[in-house]
């Protein structure tokens, strides 16, 4: 495929522009459209990039090659789906759906028309140039601490389908096991949902993750500690840095890599790469992003059935 692929953005809030830059910068590809069903927002983004702006999906969808998804959380689905009828290979920002019985929608589509699916979770372009993925012991235990201020974004979404659902596809990732248990406790304070979750995961090989994800702290936290046999590993994602004691090979100047300075342009070129034939698959496919979303999901029922607190 030599042609330049035609990019499309579904959604025109911070993220649809994010993803905007990304297809205007990218190599073999432009920015062609943007949608969203506020035609002035859908105009305001495509004017950065002289694109089309759309308010109807049919025809934004005949004007692209390729669609990102990255409307409101509960409408990925919808935006991912119709994509995928229309023949479209689809990047989705995390979370993939907001339901199993979506992601299973998309993945059969996918599968179906034989489109790829790729799916925002772009914290593993951050692993892969640390050298984790190619450690040669499996991890005993991961400890993930993910949290901020009060923000009035993604608030039709809980604290774990829009922050923790990061650091649960990193734990998949690592962990050679499956998802045995799920604990947790939540508070429910100003978005109507669960807005601070600590949960704790078993897995059936004995590893054991726990997740602290907020987004009503005092100030940002973006960390993890790995536990292998031979030591640890404590990674500060803000500072860009990491302590090891495992003696493995690890790159400790990761942060200058390419990827690791720009991973959401990473995981999107990935994708393109994918659409061209060029690379075997994404950073991370749809499959492993239902994988998050179902472990998510379990952790959202095991919260609810404890009870969560309500702050007034």
């Amino acid at each position: 495929m030599d042609k330049v692929l035609r990019g499309g953005v579904i959604g025109a809030g911070v993220f649809g522009g994010y993803h905007a830059r990304q297809y205007a910068q990218a190599a073999g590809a432009r920015l062609a459209a943007v949608f969203d069903p506020d035609l002035e927002r859908a105009r305001e983004v495509a004017s950065r990039h002289e694109a089309e702006a759309f308010s109807e999906l049919p025809a934004f969808l005949d004007a692209v090659d390729v669609v990102t998804v990255a409307s409101p959380g509960v409408r990925h689905a919808d935006g991912a789906l119709a994509a995928l009828k229309a023949g479209r290979p689809v990047y989705v920002e995390k979370p993939l759906a907001v339901s199993l019985e979506e992601s299973d929608r998309i993945l059969a589509e996918a599968s179906r028309r034989g489109l790829v699916v790729a799916c925002g979770h772009q914290e593993r372009v951050v692993f892969d140039a640390i050298g984790l993925f190619s450690a040669p012991e499996r991890p005993l235990r991961l400890e993930a601490v993910r949290q901020g201020p009060v923000s009035q974004r993604s608030l039709d979404i809980s604290v774990i389908l829009d922050l923790m659902i990061h650091d649960l596809d990193l734990a998949l990732a690592l962990s050679a096991g499956a998802p045995l248990a799920a604990e947790g406790e939540g508070d429910i304070a100003y978005s109507g949902g669960l807005d601070a979750v600590r949960a704790e995961v078993t897995f059936d090989d004995g590893f054991t993750a726990l997740f602290d994800a907020s987004r009503m702290a005092p100030e940002r936290r973006r960390s993890m500690k790995v536990v292998y046999p031979s030591g640890e590993l404590e990674i500060d994602f803000l500072a860009r840095t990491f302590r090891n004691t495992t003696g493995f090979d690890l790159n400790p100047d990761f942060a200058e890599t390419p990827g690791a300075r720009d991973p959401l342009g990473a995981s999107v070129g990935a994708f393109l790469a994918c659409v061209r034939g060029e690379r075997g698959r994404p950073v991370v496919t749809g499959e492993e992003a239902a994988r998050a979303l179902d472990l998510a999901l379990a952790i959202e029922r095991a919260v609810d059935e404890a009870g969560p607190r309500h702050h007034v």
